[in-house]
């Protein structure tokens, strides 16, 4: 099962978006236009929460090996 966490190579802001696009194999700018896209279209505020959350709750890789 592969387990979400935050980009430590390829950090623009925290590394979420970079994160999930390692994880799911996709492009790191792709995921983070379409995080843009997402938020220009709801005003912005529910991606961002989401954003912080996930940069609190979301470990590093380095921080996600050692927990196993």
């Amino acid at each position: 099962m592969k387990k979400l966490y935050r980009s430590e190579t390829d950090i623009k802001i925290a590394g979420v978006c970079a994160g999930l696009a390692e994880v799911y194999g996709l492009d790191p700018t792709m995921v983070r236009l379409i995080v843009v896209i997402v938020g220009l279209v709801t005003a912005a505020v529910p991606v961002i929460v989401g954003y912080l959350v996930a940069w609190w709750i979301v470990p590093t890789k380095s921080e996600l090996a050692a927990k196993t």
